[in-house]
């Protein structure tokens, strides 16, 4: 868990997603969470960020730990970032969509605001897949009434020289991009 700020009596975003935020493949203080924080620090100093992301992770991943984070962070903002690997694993799609609603109304109880970052797979997947794995966070959205990032990887997926050799990862440069794709939801909820 990385805590970056730890202002007293801060408002605090809790970022819980997969290896799109954890930063997979880059230097400590390249990945767009840390970018978040330097933003907040600048325009926002009374918020903190924590993030809660773990390479890797899926929603029932994120489902079975968000319990324990509310309650530790008490977070003002959850920035929802998982699914990724579901359907990368191909995992059913229902149960993706019910992993979010649940860690959604979790996160709602507690009266915690919520941006869902939304994914897609890449087209060897089939197009009726791919199309519903888009569909369900459009979906969850507004079915809970979330503001959404439609797409993390907007603007980065399909230049080469912004991807890790993986060809899954974002690398150092984009990592403003994907910050800009979750900032214009982001800062009016701030």
């Amino acid at each position: 868990m990385i805590v970056y700020s730890a202002i007293a009596n801060a408002g605090t975003v809790l970022v819980v997603g997969d290896s799109l935020s954890a930063g997979y493949g880059l230097q400590p203080g390249q990945g767009w969470v840390e970018l978040l924080q330097q933003r907040l620090q600048q325009h926002r100093p009374s918020y903190r960020v924590i993030n809660a992301s773990i390479s890797g992770d899926t929603t029932a991943g994120g489902l079975s730990r968000i319990e324990g984070h509310l309650a530790e962070y008490q977070p003002d903002i959850l920035l929802l970032e998982l699914g990724a690997n579901d359907g990368l694993r191909g995992l059913p799609l229902g149960m993706m969509k019910q992993n979010l609603n649940t860690i959604v109304k979790r996160a709602k109880t507690i009266k915690v605001a919520v941006v869902l970052i939304g994914m897609q797979m890449p087209p060897n997947y089939g197009r009726r897949y791919t199309e519903r794995f888009y569909q369900v966070y459009k979906e969850v959205a507004a079915e809970q009434q979330l503001a959404l990032v439609p797409f993390l990887l907007d603007g980065v997926v399909l230049d080469p020289e912004l991807m890790q050799r993986d060809n899954l990862h974002p690398n150092a440069s984009a990592q403003a991009r994907l910050l800009e794709n979750v900032w214009t939801v982001l800062e009016p909820l701030l």
